[in-house]
């Protein structure tokens, strides 16, 4: 029940990380510049956060079973789409339906958590959950880079399309709401004012903002670099596309372990979300200015190394979603986890096109294979950026309100601490 819908939250996660692996067959294909290639990336993240909410009705209101299938079949069509564009407007349209489509993988997959579960199991699949993730971004890179070397992209495509709709019907098959799904009637939906009441107490609860925002700057440095981190590989070393693949997966490797490790010791070792959270965001910014300060001068395997480290601090992302639901209502944990969620990916979706931009700027009007090839100081002033939004966030991450694991919000409302 659990591993069918977390197979499609896999190709949900792939699909953030695909872009910048065929980043030059698409500037190749479409004629395209760093700024086109940003915005068909952030495409799926602004269909991702504006489906994401109504995603959660739909799923409270129609069960796990239907909606994360049909999320998936269109997640599936919208690959297709992408795969058999010609122009860009085809290619726009099916990577907005394959953020769309993946919106409600992630709910699904902790929805089935908490119905099939125990309780006391929730942690822990909500970190196995966010590691399925991880792998997704993992078969993005060097897998992926051999299958494009193999078949070319749009034939890598094509069969990720076929993948996700075979996986979509199985859920249909397979897949049951509850252990007792037979016996039980589908709850009717919440209703659309009950949910903006929740949203609005949400909204206004001043503890909900920082971890929003925490996440905004942290994802955006997350979202740019897993962009841009094998097209850098490529213009300044050289490397092929599966090699740079292999390197630049050094990020996801580190996140493999980096993400459940920090839940496991902010719940079971420090008691802690905020301590957790300011220390790996301050010792990120240290290791994102050693990048910049040394973009291009590093042996690869150096960089690998570098990689390493960056993935590992960046876990501090699994906490924003725990440090969210426990200061607001327990009654509107579901919201509350959806509006600070929101935060990351709305940063990955306005920035990836400025940076894309950036590079543009800075473009020597190099091109080999007929894709754009950047100098190292284009990248050194993208990812300079990129090293400001984690500076950023490790400043707002002070703002914090400290839950030591438990729900806060009565003690937050009679009492507001730092």
């Amino acid at each position: 029940m659990w591993a069918i819908p977390a197979a499609l939250f896999l190709i949900a996660f792939f699909h953030r990380v695909a872009p910048g692996v065929i980043a030059k067959e698409l500037m190749r294909a479409f004629d395209a510049t760093g700024t086109l290639v940003g915005l068909v990336s952030a495409a799926y993240f602004y269909a991702y956060a504006g489906f994401m909410i109504p995603g959660g009705v739909l799923i409270d209101a129609y069960g796990v079973r239907r909606v994360v299938a049909a999320g998936g079949a269109v997640m599936g069509l919208g690959t297709l789409a992408m795969a058999l564009a010609t122009t860009t407007g085809p290619l726009f349209t099916g990577r907005v339906l394959v953020g769309a489509g993946a919106t409600v993988t992630f709910v699904g997959v902790l929805k089935v958590a908490s119905v099939w579960f125990p309780a006391s199991r929730f942690g822990t699949l909500s970190a196995l959950s966010a590691t399925v993730g991880i792998v997704g971004s993992l078969v993005a890179a060097a897998p992926l880079a051999w299958l494009v070397a193999l078949a070319g992209w749009r034939g890598a495509f094509v069969l990720t399309a076929a993948v996700t709709l075979a996986v979509s019907g199985i859920c249909v098959w397979l897949v049951r709401d509850r252990p007792d799904d037979a016996a039980i009637a589908t709850p009717p939906a919440p209703g659309l004012a009950v949910v903006f009441r929740g949203m609005l107490q949400v909204l206004r609860n001043p503890h909900t903002w920082p971890p929003f925002l925490t996440f905004f700057f942290l994802y955006s440095a997350m979202g740019n670099l897993l962009l841009w981190g094998v097209p850098y590989l490529r213009d300044v070393y050289g490397l092929t596309t599966t090699t740079a693949a292999g390197y630049a997966s050094a990020v996801s490797l580190a996140l493999l372990v980096a993400a459940p490790l920090t839940g496991w010791v902010s719940d079971h070792v420090m008691h802690r979300r905020k301590r957790p959270y300011t220390i790996l965001t301050t010792g990120l910014v240290g290791l994102w200015t050693v990048f910049v300060l040394t973009l291009g001068s590093l042996p690869p395997w150096g960089v690998f190394v570098l990689f390493l480290a960056m993935g590992t601090f960046s876990a501090a992302f699994v906490l924003t979603w725990p440090i969210g639901r426990e200061v607001n209502p327990p009654h509107l944990a579901g919201v509350a986890v959806a509006v600070v969620n929101l935060g990351g990916f709305l940063g990955a979706a306005l920035t990836q096109a400025p940076l894309g931009a950036m590079l543009d700027a800075r473009w020597a009007g190099v091109m080999v294979a007929g894709a754009r090839v950047y100098p190292v100081e284009a990248y050194r002033a993208a990812f300079a950026a990129c090293a400001v939004f984690v500076l950023l966030a490790a400043l707002l991450s002070v703002l914090l309100r400290e839950t030591r694991g438990v729900n806060v919000f009565a003690s937050s409302a009679r009492a507001p601490q730092p």
